[in-house]
């Protein structure tokens, strides 16, 4: 059996949406519900950006899963506000069956907040890029969490992201390797 199965897409068309005052939810074990986004162009590549202010640190675009919102909800409202793109802009090729935990450094941990997060739950998705490149953009009217972007191949992340986060990145390119290799063997033949 494959390690991830293919995610149904929701029928309704995501609002954008800039909710600043929601409390995060926090699970009983003090990790935060979150989406992580790995998104492919047609040559196979990913999309990887640089956090604002992160001394040149890289990442996929991620976000956390708001109260009475779907992994799926978060996913599309993520991927609007941090990159600019539409549910009409990608295709869901696949999703991690479970939740890829990781846990914060000490020191990036806000110990005088209630309830305590230690750290991040992410459901990962695998998207396509149907429309041009030219539609990313890193400014989309809230606080900017980017200030570049380029295309990489598929398992350069793991030698480039943040350590605590290395670990999440192997297991959900691993999980979903399988499904970028179909829809690279599927573009391969349509050629």
């Amino acid at each position: 059996m494959a390690a991830a199965f293919l995610c149904a897409q929701l029928a309704a068309p995501s609002a954008k949406l800039f909710i600043w005052m929601i409390p995060p939810v926090i699970d009983s074990d003090g990790f935060r519900p979150n989406v992580g986004i790995i998104l492919t162009n047609d040559q196979g590549q990913l999309l990887w950006a640089r956090r604002v202010g992160g001394h040149d640190a890289w990442q996929f675009p991620q976000g956390g899963i708001n109260p009475n919102e779907t992994p799926e909800q978060a996913l599309y409202r993520e991927l609007y506000e941090e990159v600019g793109l539409r549910r009409e802009d990608v295709e869901i090729l696949a999703c991690t069956r479970g939740w890829l935990r990781y846990r914060l450094p000490h020191r990036l941990v806000r110990h005088n907040s209630m309830p305590l997060c230690v750290g991040q739950k992410q459901k990962w998705f695998l998207l396509r890029l149907r429309s041009d490149d030219n539609k990313v953009s890193l400014n989309n009217g809230g606080r900017a969490e980017f200030d570049d972007w380029r295309w990489v191949s598929y398992w350069y992340p793991l030698g480039k992201v943040v350590s605590f986060k290395r670990d999440v990145y192997r297991r959900a390119l691993k999980e979903l390797s399988l499904f970028h290799s179909l829809h690279e063997d599927r573009r391969t033949r349509a050629r």
